[in-house]
């Protein structure tokens, strides 16, 4: 007996996803991989806050996939605007970075997730999924090291220096170490140049360090740790 075709109503509900990553290629190589499956397709792309902002609120995707590092804004930073603008909407933090200086920051500030882009692909679609489903997305050495901060059994002295810093404060010590000057630092983040001296004096005392260049030092070489 011959069967029926399948009805349009069979078909799974695709969910919209945004990209927002400063470059071609990676950007380019995650919308043939969301395209890929059934159930997901790319509804728009960015490479920079601004626009992924405009397109956010014009697109109303499911989810946002977001680079944590930005040209005109750091995608920690760009995360909270979302979040404060659109309270309801899932994103999902891709970075080069060790997820193990950002992730546990991405949670605080509302993003639903963080992964790294030296996973698979199976590993970032995998990501998206549980993420579309209502559910975090972090790595199982993530998860140990949140419960492990929520642990009363943990002495404050374990945490590691930079975890002392608010958030503003790690990313002027990020730029810093990536040799921007207090100016640079300044537009970047929108603040004053007074703003940003006021950051580094409190980044000082909070690591233990004496002058300027002990800070330059330090930055310096803990970017360099990261890459």
């Amino acid at each position: 007996m011959p069967q029926k075709p399948a009805s349009k109503s069979a078909q799974p509900e695709q969910k919209s996803i945004l990209i927002v990553d400063d470059h071609p290629v990676f950007r380019a190589g995650l919308i043939g991989l969301v395209n890929r499956e059934v159930d997901l397709t790319v509804c728009g792309e960015a490479d920079d806050a601004a626009q992924a902002f405009n397109a956010i609120e014009q697109l109303k995707p499911d989810l946002v996939l977001m680079d944590m590092g930005l040209p005109d804004k750091s995608g920690l930073e760009l995360l909270k605007d979302v979040k404060c603008a659109f309270p309801d909407q899932r994103v999902l933090i891709i970075s080069m970075h060790d997820e193990a200086l950002y992730a546990e920051r991405v949670l605080r500030a509302g993003g639903r997730g963080y992964i790294m882009k030296q996973q698979g692909p199976d590993k970032m679609i995998e990501s998206i999924r549980k993420v579309l489903h209502g559910s975090i997305s972090v790595s199982d050495r993530i998860s140990a090291q949140i419960l492990d901060n929520l642990s009363a059994a943990r002495k404050k002295t374990d945490a590691p220096s930079t975890a002392k810093l608010t958030d503003r404060e790690f990313e002027v010590l990020r730029l810093i170490g990536q040799g921007k000057e207090p100016h640079e630092i300044a537009r970047y983040l929108h603040l004053s140049i007074k703003t940003v001296d006021t950051h580094r004096g409190h980044i000082k005392t909070k690591l233990g360090l004496k002058n300027g260049t002990e800070l330059i030092h330090y930055a310096t070489r803990w970017v360099g740790n990261q890459v």
